[in-house]
């Protein structure tokens, strides 16, 4: 079992959230979110530290890059039970990660829009979300990673069941769904890059 203790939300579909959210306070856990997933969390009144105090480092670069540190991906990448995982994480003040709460806007519905330009697309495209959820993924013996609203149910059964804990069967389960749509995300801005002719300088 592995239980929650922290989690990170950044959420394109918000469908359930408040009340994936909301049980997670109960079992004190402590949320931290990207903005626009974290005005949904204050709206609701739950509270939410923003990913940017979080880290220490506000957003940069028009929001290209607010997920991609190491606080965030040495917490989810971390091995607990490695000696020295645990003495850089603590001389480095870093904190675990337990649960990743990622979800991408689906890149069919990205690529079709009306009039969009190569360079909307490719700035539009996502990268961090993209590695929370493959650092989650990859470091599913500790940590948890929700990819979908219709995963919640699942999620929130065993949170009540196990205590706060996920099982290990459910953990690798959801790592696998989140390769995939990793992997499916990629593919699909590949294939348009593919298809597309370029812009000329």
């Amino acid at each position: 079992m592995a239980k929650i203790e922290r989690a990170i939300l950044s959420c394109y579909d918000k469908n359930g959230l408040v009340e994936l959210a909301q049980l997670l306070r109960e079992y004190e856990v402590e949320l931290i979110s990207t903005s626009g997933t974290l005005q949904v969390l204050q709206d609701a009144d739950i509270e939410a530290t923003s990913i940017a105090d979080f880290t220490g480092v506000e957003e940069m670069m028009g929001g290209r890059v607010k997920s991609l540190h190491p606080m965030v991906h040495a917490g989810l990448l971390g091995i607990r039970d490695n000696k020295l995982h645990v003495e850089q994480m603590q001389a480095y003040e870093m904190q675990w990660l337990d649960l990743a709460v990622v979800n991408l806007q689906p890149p069919e519905k990205l690529v079709a829009q009306p009039g969009i330009t190569m360079d909307e697309i490719i700035e539009q495209t996502d990268i961090g979300g993209s590695a929370m959820i493959r650092s989650a993924a990859k470091n599913f013996r500790y940590v948890s990673c929700l990819v979908n609203p219709s995963q919640y149910a699942l999620f929130m059964h065993e949170l009540r069941a196990h205590n706060g804990e996920i099982s290990f069967s459910t953990r690798l389960r959801w790592a696998q769904e989140a390769f995939h749509l990793t992997g499916h995300y990629d593919q699909v801005i590949g294939d348009y890059l593919s298809n597309t002719e370029p812009p000329l300088d």
